[in-house]
């Protein structure tokens, strides 16, 4: 997919801060990063959403979480905790839509949702 930023970011066609990478998946520092430790992990095969590659992929949506796990204990997350989040949708405040975990942590990160 040409339009897809993170597509094109799997591709090399535009710079990203990769700090984990496999056959399947790739990590990188958010730009706008919303905690000290804020990384997208991705599958390098388009999906939109968790819910689309669940149903395509089984095996590499756990893959997907794995890379997530191994980005918080790389990141030295595992001991304090860390958040896993991914946006489906709009209302979910998704924007790029190529599924993405963010791996959020490095401080307290509070309440999931405002009250």
């Amino acid at each position: 997919m040409t339009d897809c930023l993170f597509c094109r970011i799997v591709a090399g066609e535009i710079p990203a801060t990769v700090v984990h990478e496999t056959d399947d998946t790739l990590a990188f520092r958010d730009i706008d990063p919303k905690a000290p430790t804020h990384v997208l992990v991705i599958p390098r095969a388009h999906h939109t959403d968790v819910a689309a590659l669940a149903a395509a992929d089984p095996a590499l949506a756990g893959r997907v979480l794995a890379a997530c796990a191994a980005v918080a204990e790389q990141e030295g997350l595992a001991g304090d905790g860390y958040r896993v989040i991914f946006n489906t949708g709009r209302f979910s405040g998704q924007e790029v839509f190529h599924v993405h975990g963010h791996v959020l942590g490095g401080r307290p990160l509070g309440r999931m949702l405002a009250a």
